[in-house]
């Protein structure tokens, strides 16, 4: 029986991966690295900022790294404003609070941004739990983050349904063992399908997505 739904953030509640990309691709390039959208998918989306400079930019410093990705995500809220949540979201949550089902947020983004595009979705009141990844033991795609908001919502894996939009988020998830619904806002529907998502969705109006979480 359903009892929770878990979300990732970036991706999944919003479609701010083009802006995210757009901050990588500037600053890169100030670094003498060309980056592509194939090369920011594979490499970039979904991961932790300290993973990502340590692979691209391995001549840093610990105090260079942190300082590039305190600029990179500073950037990021300054540019972040306006941000939408992704169409039929909003619907989804409002069923899903008169379902009474709990529901978290899990996330590889850092602290401050998570609580800043929570606070900028007028969503930070209606989301009590907020696992981050940076937090955990490791983020994803190790499935830590979501064991552990498993366990702070003190419910079995069989128990919830995932919506995750990146390679590395549906991998935690799945880890995890929760049923996941690959939400295909910066990845192929293709890919997500490969991984062993139960579902594939553009946005949450899908008629699809509504019939499985009634019958679950």
């Amino acid at each position: 029986m359903l009892k929770a739904i878990l979300f990732d953030l970036d991706g999944t509640l919003a479609n701010t991966d083009p802006l995210h990309f757009k901050i990588w691709q500037e600053l890169l390039q100030e670094q003498g690295i060309d980056m592509d959208h194939e090369t920011y998918k594979a490499q970039i989306s979904g991961r932790q900022n300290p993973e990502i400079i340590q692979d691209l930019l391995p001549h840093f410093s610990s105090t260079e790294s942190q300082k590039f990705a305190e600029h990179k995500e500073q950037l990021f809220r300054e540019q972040a404003q306006d941000l939408e949540p992704l169409p039929g979201f909003l619907e989804l949550l409002e069923w899903v609070e008169n379902q009474q089902l709990k529901t978290a947020v899990v996330t590889n983004a850092p602290r401050q941004n998570a609580y800043f595009m929570l606070k900028a979705l007028n969503l930070k009141e209606r989301f009590k739990t907020v696992v981050l990844g940076e937090e955990m033991t490791a983020g994803k795609p190790d499935p830590a983050p979501y064991q552990f908001g498993l366990k702070q919502l003190n419910i079995q894996p069989s128990e919830a349904i995932v919506f995750e939009d990146s390679p590395s988020g549906i991998r935690s998830a799945i880890g995890a063992g929760i049923d996941t619904i690959g939400v295909a806002s910066t990845h192929e529907p293709e890919q997500l399908k490969q991984l062993g998502v139960s579902l594939v969705i553009n946005d949450f109006h899908n008629s699809e997505m509504w019939t499985k979480i009634r019958l679950s």
